[in-house]
């Protein structure tokens, strides 16, 4: 009777502690905002342009060419380091393999960053590789990235980036209210 009544209770633990990794490898899904300091979302940039169709006036209210990046030294959030994330954005390609994958890339929040606009400040931009790629014809459209992120900062030819990624999964953005 006894044995039986100790049985349930360890039979019970020992299911959950098997059950732990499934529910706690869930990704956290993050928002750019969160990526900014507290002191500092006042200043956020621009939503994502989700809608290709508002694109050129968001193009038509930058004025010139485009300009150095916004705010080099922009702090980042510590707290966030080793973090399994979830984040939407929009892919710059950095390295596209002979089959044209891109296989690394700076993620940032809007359309056109980084290219046909000044790149936002580092704390709104990963630099992310990942061994999956993307093809070269899907990156006008947003994608999920998943992976641990990394609070470094790092340097490419478009921009400084203050957060890294090791991708896991790419895949098309879908809002909820598609």
């Amino acid at each position: 009777m006894l044995r039986a009544a100790l049985a349930l209770p360890l039979t019970l633990t020992l299911s959950l502690l098997l059950a732990a990794p499934l529910w706690a490898g869930e990704p956290r899904e993050l928002t750019w905002t969160e990526m900014l300091p507290a002191e500092t979302v006042a200043a956020a940039p621009p939503a994502p342009v989700h809608d290709l169709a508002k694109l050129a006036d968001v193009l038509a209210s930058e004025s010139g060419p485009a300009a150095t990046q916004q705010s080099v030294a922009a702090p980042v959030v510590k707290a966030l380091d080793g973090q399994l994330i979830k984040l939407p954005g929009y892919i710059v390609p950095l390295n596209v393999t002979e089959a044209g994958r891109v296989t690394e890339f700076l993620l940032v929040p809007y359309y056109g960053a980084c290219i046909h606009v000044p790149p936002p400040p580092p704390n709104q931009i990963v630099h992310v590789k990942t061994e999956l790629g993307v093809l070269m014809d899907n990156l006008y459209q947003p994608f999920w990235i998943e992976g641990p992120l990394k609070v470094e900062s790092t340097s490419t030819d478009l921009a400084e980036a203050g957060y890294q990624m090791s991708a896991s999964k790419i895949y098309p953005y879908e809002s909820a209210e598609n």
